[in-house]
């Protein structure tokens, strides 16, 4: 149906708003990293301040920034998890892999885990060598997500059996918002927010291709921005996991800033490391000729908002009108998805490896030069990113604000571009051209800034704090939540 006039300028006024917001959005995170206190250089490494004690819980930036022990000496805690899927070998999504990483840590950092989610009706469910970790399953909802009322017995049931629950994690809306009122130790970690999505629906709707019906995200959208920003409120405490969404829950959602905080995703940095042999191994076991100099990596779901119709057209264009770069390129996918059989169709030199196991991933990074990310959702904090940074290769990645605010904050460690073909292949010509040596140079600068920020044992030991902090009820007096300045510098 077509819109009237007065509907269109309405649509166009919105969007113009939204994109208001949005760069004011990242204007006042960079207020913040720089003018409050502790302050930060134009390197983004903390300036010492004269010594004294923080209260962590008003601490304005990344817990990844600070120093926690890498081994616990603290009370041991009994911590309930709810998360509606728990990862299964290849086939996981950012926040299941977050779940897995995050939590079994800290089960062999010594705390109890009772974990919450949902049974797997086609495979039969991992099982762990960790005597202090616990699941408890239940049949999904049609849905696919958990039932509530009996995951609530099920928690009431371990929360009365023995000591209570010092601490209640909810990866994102694992535990609604009706069951988590009145929890002060509750802590909800959030991988995407609607306000982020609203950035990948205005890319969308540039991206629509003529004849395609028009969608209206946007306006469902705003109405779910509002939505979450009335029941984000019952939850006692906020993890963001970049540093682009803390900003966002601070200001656009208006939830207090002692209440918010900022832990960066880490990924398992014994598995995803430099490692040449491995990588030189990947490439005999695939098949990849020595001729080929130069190999572009992809790895994840090959769907539409990961961003692979831009992808597919940017490399289609590029091969039809320089010979050179397709004869002297080789581009290595690992994932499936619909656009697995498109990339077949540009040629030989396109190899699609399907979903890797993550021991096998982790080689596949070390058999690229650069791993690039062309995805089109504004929403957390990719871990293929990470796992190739650890992994000292260099990224190419669209330019979202989480991604720009968080992991590649200066060309010194990779690349970016706009959602748009002509920009993704303006990037991909100027990797082509500056070869090899550069390029070893921005994995080596980016697993350096990796190696302070975006591991597991960063992430863990900073999530175990915030766990002690709140446990006792957040209390500004309680050791746990106090930090000692100067700080241990990253």
């Amino acid at each position: 149906m077509a819109m009237d006039p007065s509907s269109i300028f309405g649509f166009r006024y919105s969007c113009f708003i939204l994109l208001v917001l949005s760069a004011f959005s990242s204007i006042s995170l960079l207020y913040w990293s720089h003018c409050s206190a502790p302050c930060y250089s134009d390197d983004q490494t903390i300036v010492p301040k004269p010594k004294q004690a923080i209260n962590l819980l008003s601490f304005p930036s990344a817990w990844n920034h600070l120093s926690f022990p890498s081994t616990t000496t603290f009370k041991h805690l009994k911590i309930a998890l709810f998360v509606k899927k728990w990862p299964h070998r290849s086939h996981a999504g950012g926040l299941e892999r977050h779940a897995l990483t995050l939590h079994l840590a800290l089960a062999k950092r010594g705390h109890e885990l009772h974990i919450f989610t949902t049974s797997s009706p086609n495979s039969p469910f991992p099982t762990y060598p960790i005597s202090n970790l616990y699941f408890h399953l239940t049949k999904p909802t049609a849905g696919g997500y958990l039932d509530q009322a009996l995951v609530w017995k099920q928690f009431q049931a371990q929360n009365s059996f023995g000591k209570p629950f010092d601490v209640i994690h909810t990866e994102s809306v694992g535990l609604l918002h009706t069951r988590s009122r009145n929890l002060s130790n509750l802590a909800v970690s959030w991988h995407g927010i609607a306000y982020e999505a609203i950035h990948t629906d205005i890319i969308q709707e540039i991206l629509r291709a003529p004849g395609e019906p028009q969608a209206f995200a946007l306006t469902e959208r705003a109405t779910k921005v509002v939505d979450e920003v009335k029941f984000f409120q019952s939850y006692s405490h906020h993890v963001a996991t970049s540093d682009h969404v803390g900003d966002v829950l601070k200001r656009i959602y208006m939830i207090p800033e002692e209440r918010v905080h900022i832990i960066l995703n880490g990924i398992d940095e014994e598995i995803f490391r430099p490692d040449f042999a491995k990588g030189k191994e990947f490439k005999l076991k695939f098949g990849i000729p020595e001729s080929k100099p130069f190999v572009l990596g992809m790895a994840g779901r090959l769907v539409k908002d990961k961003g692979h119709p831009l992808m597919f057209e940017a490399l289609k264009q590029i091969f039809a009108e320089n010979s050179r770069f397709q004869q002297s390129v080789i581009v290595l996918v690992a994932g499936d998805g619909p656009w697995g059989a498109r990339y077949k169709n540009l040629g030989s030199n396109l190899l699609v490896l399907g979903p890797l196991e993550q021991a096998q991933l982790a080689r596949f990074y070390n058999a690229i030069d650069i791993f690039v990310n062309p995805t089109l959702r504004a929403q957390g904090l990719d871990h293929t990113l990470l796992e190739a940074i650890l992994s000292g290769t260099p990224v190419i990645a669209t330019r979202l604000a989480s991604i720009t605010g968080s992991v590649i904050v200066s060309p010194d460690m990779g690349y970016t571009f706009s959602p748009m073909v002509a920009s993704l292949k303006e990037a991909l010509y100027r990797v082509w051209k500056d070869g090899r040596g550069v390029l070893e140079r921005k994995g080596q600068a980016a697993r350096e800034r990796g190696l302070k920020l975006f591991t597991a044992t960063k992430m863990a030991a900073a999530y175990e704090r915030l766990f002690l902090c709140i446990s006792n009820g957040g209390e500004t007096g309680n050791d746990y939540c106090r930090y000692q300045l100067p700080f241990h510098l990253n």
